[in-house]
């Protein structure tokens, strides 16, 4: 990684999103830097996101008390700027929904009663943090709902809502534009750069309902795939190594996994023989 990194210069000509692209490395990883919390933190952040994944109804208290049970005592303040950092929030039926985006962006959720019964019809997009060995990123990915073919992914050290923008137009570039987008009501989707542009694009803007679990809950189960066959069996290193990880996953989840839920069959298949 050091030495691809010092193919890279601010004084080139090239934009640094060009030179990247030349050399085939992920710009996030470029931009990498190891996070700055201390090493007990970042183990309590990896076992609430392991226990998340399987309890995603529990809150601050909640964890607090499940770290308890192992042995740490962690402040509950903490346990709450870490799950905020790490973008976790516990799903439940909340009042004040428009605290976590505005609520002048938030649409209706136009998955319900739909039937899904081609590709390309209906795309969901999420957002999940990714411990490391020495740090953590977060992955943004996008899943075709009929075929669970992941269209687009990648990685960032930040939540901007410019990065989640960028992969979804790579995906769009790569396999044309959905009919519907979902997602959850985070701030990078209720936002004017999101919704912008996809209304430009005349693509329909679909959100979850706020603790409504099961509103996106096909990329809630590509989460728990992707972390407990990968993420935590092979923590990361660096940025590098955890997209070149990530990569050798989604090739082999989109082009070899079976999916019971498409009849055990593979999602570059169903979506191949259907687009």
């Amino acid at each position: 990684m050091k030495e691809l990194r010092s193919f890279i210069s601010d004084s080139e000509m090239l934009s640094i999103r060009k030179q990247c692209e030349l050399i085939d490395m992920n710009r996030s990883i470029y931009y990498y830097k190891p996070c700055a919390e201390k090493p007990e933190n970042l183990h309590y952040m990896r076992l609430m996101d392991e226990f998340w994944l399987k309890h995603p109804t529990y809150g601050v208290l909640q964890m607090q008390d499940f770290l308890k049970g192992k042995g740490y005592s962690v402040n509950h303040k903490r346990v709450r700027r870490l799950l905020r950092k790490m973008g976790i929030m516990a799903i439940y039926p909340k009042k004040n929904l428009s605290k976590l985006g505005h609520a002048s962006y938030i649409r209706p959720y136009l998955l319900r009663n739909l039937t899904i019964e081609r590709p390309n019809q209906a795309w969901a997009i999420d957002i999940t943090y990714i411990p490391m060995e020495k740090g953590f990123m977060y992955l943004t990915a996008i899943i075709d709902l009929y075929s669970r073919y992941v269209v687009g992914w990648d990685i960032s050290n930040s939540l901007e809502a410019t990065h989640s923008l960028e992969v979804l137009k790579k995906a769009i570039k790569t396999h044309g534009a959905p009919e519907i987008i979902n997602s959850d009501q985070g701030s990078q989707f209720t936002s004017a750069l999101w919704t912008n542009y996809l209304d430009n694009a005349e693509i329909k803007v679909s959100m979850d309902g706020k603790g409504r679990a099961i509103d996106n809950i096909f990329i809630e189960r590509l989460w728990r795939t992707v972390k407990q066959d990968y993420v935590y069996l092979h923590p990361a290193q660096n940025g590098w190594e955890l997209h070149q990880g990530l990569k050798d996953f989604f090739i082999r989840y989109n082009t070899k996994k079976t999916h019971q839920g498409i009849g055990r069959r593979i999602p570059l298949m169903v979506y191949q023989q259907c687009a």
